[in-house]
């Protein structure tokens, strides 16, 4: 179906971001596929997308809804893992197990082969047969060599597989193998390997509660000491200040007796000599003279 060119890159771009946000951001993705499903529902590419974004959001039943959808505009049975897959996402591995064995599966490419295999073991597993699911993971891909996109993932479920029927060892031979042919880092081999082997990594940059709580207690009596220290020296600082005060105070009263004194002795030398005024420290300034 053909769109008119503005529609076009209006969708386009839709689809590049659901394209670019799928795995960082499902949600975002999610929302931008609504909007290029509203602009062009009849496009196969949009609901495919559309049902990808429903999927990584876990809406399995809309996710399902599209990816049929997808499969009657184009007759592929390219997503027919990816629907049985949702079948198990709402709850229903029993049909996940009969779309395993429906004639869509032959088909299928190689890559899409194994991955119905991962499906319906998964979905041997959501019933509660664990050593089924480990028969169904088995077989020619699994035991090969070769190194191909779906490898680790396969080998990685069968450890898992393992690990659930309790064979331990095995499941850590396959674990390690998962991890040497991981490339791209999609699965967590590693971690599983070091779970199996008891080891347990520590982040260096979170500290340890027991250490933070004595390194407090060895900061407490610091910050005690200084706090001690503080307060003399202000109790120090207010002493100096009444000090300064009080020979203020002093100094003052001292002032006005000297004062007083003069004035006293000033009032005697008026009285017996005129001329020692003159020579008084405490002398008015002359306001003119009585000459003619």
């Amino acid at each position: 179906m053909s769109l008119p060119k503005t529609l076009a890159d209006d969708v386009a771009r839709n689809l590049v971001m659901v394209a670019q946000l799928l795995d960082e951001d499902p949600e975002a993705a999610y929302e931008y596929s609504r909007i290029a499903l509203r602009l062009a529902s009849r496009v196969a590419a949009v609901r495919e997308a559309a049902g990808f974004a429903s999927y990584a959001t876990a809406r399995y039943g809309e996710a399902l809804a599209e990816f049929r959808a997808t499969r009657r505009m184009t007759g592929s049975v390219d997503l027919w893992p990816v629907m049985a897959d949702c079948e198990r996402g709402m709850g229903r591995p029993e049909r996940a197990l009969a779309m395993a064995g429906a004639p869509e599966v032959q088909k299928l490419d190689k890559a899409g082969q194994v991955e119905m295999r991962l499906v319906a073991a998964g979905a041997r597993q959501d019933m509660g047969q664990p050593e089924a699911a480990v028969v169904t993971l088995q077989g020619p891909e699994l035991a090969s060599n070769a190194m191909n996109p779906w490898t680790a993932r396969l080998r990685y479920a069968y450890a898992d597989a393992l690990l659930a029927v309790d064979r331990k060892a095995e499941a850590r031979e396959w674990f390690a193998k998962a991890l040497e042919s991981d490339q791209s880092g999609s699965t967590d081999a590693s971690d599983r390997l070091a779970e199996l082997d008891g080891v347990e990594f520590v982040d260096a940059l979170v500290e340890d509660p027991a250490e933070a709580q004595d390194a407090e207690a060895a900061v407490e009596p610091a910050k005690t000491k200084a706090a001690r220290a503080e307060a003399d020296a202000d109790a120090d600082a207010e002493a100096d200040e009444d000090e300064d005060e009080d020979e203020d105070a002093i100094e003052d009263e001292d002032v006005v007796e000297r004062v007083e004194i003069a004035e006293v002795e000033v009032d005697i030398t008026d009285e017996a000599d005129p001329a020692s005024f003159l020579d008084s420290p405490f002398k008015e300034p002359r306001q003119g003279t009585d000459e003619v």
